[in-house]
């Protein structure tokens, strides 16, 4: 299967809801993101599933899909556990991301997640603003509340947050299955459907 660089799925997220239930977290919950190589400023998060459900946004790439536990963070969240539950296909990590006001994501490709892989990643913004700049392989990528995007993290990529509110997403890396491979050839029929019809 081929896919574009992004691709809105069929699926929504009550994302007042699940903003509301981030936003509840005290800020002593976030944790500084782990590369600090590329971000400038606040770039934050919480661990919803991890390796072995351990409080660290990073998890172990070589644990496989059945190392991965929710974390204590998701039992207090009814409506992100819900959000979780809509995906049929094995999760492994699952996180909120927060970019503060002002800061910023420089350009940078992420590896050892994609389709050849066997491994997705999917974005969820939950809180953002009409400034928020996210650029994938040189193209603005435009996501609202609510809407879950399939993402190609292995294109380069940048996030500049001007403010002045913090971006938070539900950040989700799913196991390609063929439920998971179903809703993506969905997505991109409907894509491409759209994008026949005359203006």
């Amino acid at each position: 299967m081929t896919l574009p660089t992004r691709l809105r799925l069929p699926l929504r997220a009550d994302a007042e809801a699940l903003a509301s239930e981030a936003l509840a977290f005290p800020s002593a919950r976030w944790e500084r993101h782990f590369n600090t190589g590329v971000y400038e400023g606040d770039w934050s998060g919480i661990a919803l599933r991890s390796t072995g459900g351990a409080v660290s946004l990073y998890s172990d790439p070589a644990a496989g899909a059945d190392g991965f536990r929710d974390t204590p963070a998701l039992d207090q969240a009814p409506a992100l556990r819900a959000a979780l539950a809509a995906f049929e296909c094995p999760l492994t990590s699952a996180r909120l991301l927060r970019l503060g006001a002002g800061a910023q994501i420089r350009e940078h490709r992420d590896y050892n997640i994609g389709l050849s892989f066997g491994e997705v990643r999917v974005h969820a913004p939950l809180v953002t603003g009409p400034g928020v700049e996210f650029v994938l392989g040189g193209q603005p990528l435009h996501m609202r509340p609510g809407e879950w995007w399939y993402v190609d993290v292995t294109e380069p990529h940048q996030v500049r947050n001007p403010g002045p509110a913090p971006r938070i997403h539900l950040v989700v890396d799913c196991v390609v299955d063929d439920w998971l491979r179903a809703l993506l050839h969905r997505a991109l029929a409907e894509q491409t459907s759209a994008a026949a019809e005359p203006v």
